[in-house]
């Protein structure tokens, strides 16, 4: 377990819904990855480099929901600058599995 924070911290943490509107293969990255544009409805369409090809095809990605932390600094990625970090949790087999809204909610929606 890591080191405790306070409330106010989490809220420090800028957690968005989006749809995933653009997949591209990721040829730079140093192990296997996309290139993935998102919308987040009034705040914008921002850019993200996800390790999620064992599980995910770019059609099964194309207009899926997804949580992402949006107020992180952009990353820079070979020749790819990322500007949110979409989140996930690893199974049993150490892939990655995207963490998604159980109900319909609109792009942009703060996570709570």
């Amino acid at each position: 377990m890591n080191e405790e924070i306070s409330f106010e911290n989490f809220l420090k943490v800028d957690i968005r819904i989006a749809t995933i509107i653009e997949v591209n293969d990721f040829k730079k990255a140093r192990k296997p990855a996309y290139q993935l544009k998102l919308d987040f409805g009034a705040l914008g369409i921002k850019k993200s480099s996800a390790q999620i090809t064992d599980l995910y095809t770019k059609e099964e990605l194309l207009n899926k929901k997804v949580a992402a932390i949006i107020n992180f600094k952009p990353r820079q990625i070979a020749n790819f600058m990322s500007e949110c970090l979409i989140l996930g949790v690893y199974n049993i087999d150490e892939n990655v599995v995207l963490l998604q809204a159980s109900k319909s909610v609109k792009n942009g929606e703060k996570v709570s």
